[in-house]
């Protein structure tokens, strides 16, 4: 309850850099990425956001939903560039700043002798002053909470979560907004009849670990406003990754496909984002049973696109054989990152280009 964690996400970063740099784009719905038939949205503007418009969204779809969306290529040169530009504002004011990607960190400030709430608005008055962009941040005593206030009041907002005021915001949010839970776990809860933290907050500890594994652990502390994860600064990205768990086991190669497909967009933009390329590709497959595989591929160049990883996908899922029993869950990872060009300053997932 000491403890004094912001966390500051910048408000549609790479889209709103788009429109700083070209002042035609200013006001207009401006999606960062391609909009081919296997390409997905990076970013969206707020613009953008009002017709349904999202990262991971196909560009086909997203131009569908909006006819006038502009897209533009990314450029993370400079995004990362920028990137840098903010965090020594973080470094500032505290060594201990987690990165979680280009627009988003966790500051542990509670040994400085300002007031947090103090320490969140000068940050985001020196970001506008230096970069002309916006941030949004959250301040609480937790990490869970910091990152949830920082979404409450999006774009430009400031929201503060005091001790004393954690369950009454915990019990109204709605399950599907809380961080760390997807859409699928989401509404495995709801047929539960968890809607919000209130109903999350009946279930024991033993009973959610049984539907959730380690997560279901989690679940239950936060629905108490529990959270004792450590800003930990400089951690090393190893992998980049995504894994679906899913309610039927699936048995054929057509079902397998068709939801690696969905991963291997999810990989791609969750790479992008994290401005990192590796060159080592990991199926994870378990079966029914519980048993475990991987199966592996390292290549000579970077995998940088989506075909490219449902290329290898599809030929790790094919070799030694097909998957012979049921499946439970499929994973993708990408790892074995190049981190020459990466000063120490920035080893926590970011990569000069």
């Amino acid at each position: 309850m000491n403890r004094k964690i912001i966390h500051i996400d910048m408000d549609a970063f790479f889209a709103s850099v788009e429109q700083r740099n070209n002042p035609e784009l200013k006001g207009k719905p401006v999606a960062v990425g391609g909009s081919g038939e296997r390409s997905v949205v990076a970013a969206a503007s707020y613009e953008a956001r009002k017709f349904g418009v999202r990262s991971a969204l196909p560009g086909v779809t997203a131009k569908r939903l909006c006819p006038e969306l502009i897209f533009v290529k990314p450029n993370f040169p400079e995004y990362g560039r920028i990137s840098h530009q903010i965090r020594e504002i973080f470094y500032s004011y505290t060594d201990l700043v987690e990165p979680l990607s280009f627009d988003e960190a966790y500051l542990d400030v509670s040994s400085h002798e300002k007031y947090a709430v103090k320490i969140a608005k000068e940050i985001k008055e020196k970001i506008f002053k230096e970069t002309e962009l916006t941030a949004s941040a959250g301040v609480s005593y937790n990490k869970f909470l910091a990152k949830m206030a920082s979404d409450v009041k999006k774009p430009n907002g400031l929201f503060v979560i005091l001790p004393e005021h954690a369950s009454e915001f915990i019990g109204q949010l709605k399950i599907e907004k809380f961080h760390g839970i997807g859409e699928k776990t989401a509404q495995r809860l709801k047929e539960l009849g968890v809607f919000n933290g209130t109903d999350l907050l009946n279930f024991e500890e033993k009973f959610l670990i049984q539907h959730f594994g380690k997560a279901g652990k989690h679940f239950y502390h936060i629905a108490r406003g529990i959270d004792e994860r450590e800003v930990k600064p400089n951690q090393e990205l190893k992998s980049i990754g995504a894994e679906n768990t899913f309610s039927v086991d699936l048995s054929t190669e057509d079902e397998m496909l068709n939801e690696l497909l969905d991963m291997a967009e999810k990989v791609m933009e969750r790479s992008n984002k994290k401005g990192k390329k590796g060159k080592t590709l990991t199926l994870k497959i378990k079966y029914h049973d519980f048993e475990v595989r991987t199966r592996s591929l390292t290549m000579k160049e970077d995998i940088d696109n989506v075909d490219m990883i449902v290329k290898l996908t599809k030929q790790l899922l094919m070799n030694p054989e097909l998957p012979y029993k049921p499946v439970r869950l499929l994973g993708i990872t990408i790892s074995n990152f190049n981190f020459s060009e990466r000063p120490e300053r920035y080893s926590s997932q970011m990569k000069l280009f």
